[in-house]
């Protein structure tokens, strides 16, 4: 099989850059190891901000339909302190930069922007090799390949192209979210609901701490961050749900019951996800026919950032291909310089939301100085 554009991986940031190929003309393959758009769930709500995410969107047409999947009211954000005083409580007043939308709607909405079959779903890559001339080859797990006049890694943290450019690999940062939902929760857990509110919910604490949002459905989904090194977390028995959430609930033993509901009264067995990052200021040197975007070139701790970052790098190398039409490698030059200053302001971020959990003044009341500083 010959594709003139490949593009592995088709979350947000590979299949941003196939919606904008396919707005100027320019034919476009995605492969995604997944069997189908509905494989698994796609996790929970994002914050597409008016200065990256949206930018992507607009750049693809998809402004309108991005609206229509908007969940109202989602801007709105609680800080607490682990007691369950109430330190911050903003409402969304419709004028924020950042609206919410489920994941999962997001990548929709981006499948059924393109042709039918751009998507080649269930093909896992096995492996990648350089062909000359500029060109590679990906192999997939059921024995087929593909050969690429431009080969484009959109494949995550654990990227099987990005080796054809880096050796560089992703490192453990010292932290990981333990993911818990809560169904049906104005009805079921009242207390809880009230606590997270209409929107977002943060709770700081030295070395830990609860992220929370209300999601569509009544449905609350909580992260639960704890500064942990990996051996730590590999002596919790996650295939023991009881055991693994006892053990995760007795971190934050004295905070108030209904920030521990998130954790004891899940609905939903507790995943772990662990946080890696790739070096702070990752960069190549040009190697014709390959690129890459989103995670599989700049990883970094969550900063609220990372989606969105991969839907800008996808728009971006998009028009940069569709201005040098005739001049692949300068498109690729153009587009790499300005995506690694992006990636590299990005890994200096701790978020405009959140602070390291690692922080010695990680607590609600330091969050809620960092809003008045930042006029927040």
């Amino acid at each position: 099989m010959h594709s003139p554009v490949t593009i592995i991986g088709a979350g947000l940031g590979g299949l941003t850059l196939a919606r904008v190929l396919h707005v100027h003309g320019v034919p476009v393959t995605v492969f995604e190891a997944e069997p189908s758009p509905s494989a698994r769930t796609q996790g929970g709500m994002l914050d597409i901000h008016d200065y990256n995410g949206q930018l992507a969107l607009e750049a693809a047409g998809l402004m309108d339909e991005f609206r229509a999947i908007v969940l109202e009211g989602r801007e709105a954000m609680r800080v607490l302190d682990t007691d369950g005083t109430v330190l911050l409580d903003k409402a969304d007043d419709g004028t924020g930069g950042r609206p919410e939308a489920m994941r999962g709607e997001l990548r929709r909405m981006l499948v059924d922007s393109l042709p039918d079959g751009t998507v080649r779903w269930g093909h896992k890559v096995t492996g990648v090799r350089a062909l000359g001339g500029g060109r590679h080859e990906a192999a997939f797990a059921d024995g087929t390949t593909v050969a690429a006049d431009l080969l484009v890694g959109a494949d995550g943290a654990w990227s099987r192209v990005r080796p054809l450019l880096s050796g560089a690999v992703p490192a453990y940062v010292g932290t990981s979210f333990v993911e818990t939902y809560l169904f049906d929760a104005d009805t079921r857990h009242p207390a809880t609901a009230k606590a997270v509110g209409g929107g977002m919910l943060i709770v700081p604490s030295p070395g830990k701490e609860i992220f929370a949002h209300r999601e569509s459905g009544d449905t609350l989904h909580a992260y639960v961050g704890l500064f942990r090194p990996l051996e730590w977390f590999a002596g919790v028995d996650f295939t023991d749900a009881a055991a693994a959430t006892a053990r995760i609930a007795a971190e934050f033993e004295g905070w108030a019951p209904e920030l521990t509901a998130l954790i004891t009264d899940s609905d939903t067995a507790p995943v772990l996800r662990s946080h890696y990052a790739l070096p702070a200021g990752h960069r190549w040197d040009r190697v014709p026919g390959v690129t890459l975007l989103g995670d599989a070139a700049h990883l970094a701790a969550p900063n609220g950032e990372g989606a969105n970052l991969a839907m800008l790098d996808g728009a971006e190398l998009g028009k940069a291909l569709a201005e040098f039409a005739d001049d692949t490698e300068a498109a690729l030059a153009t587009y790499e310089e300005a995506m690694f200053v992006r990636g590299t302001e990005n890994a200096a971020l701790d978020g405009a939301e959140l602070l390291p959990i690692d922080s010695e003044n990680n607590t609600a009341r330091e969050l809620i100085s960092r809003f008045a500083e930042n006029g927040g």
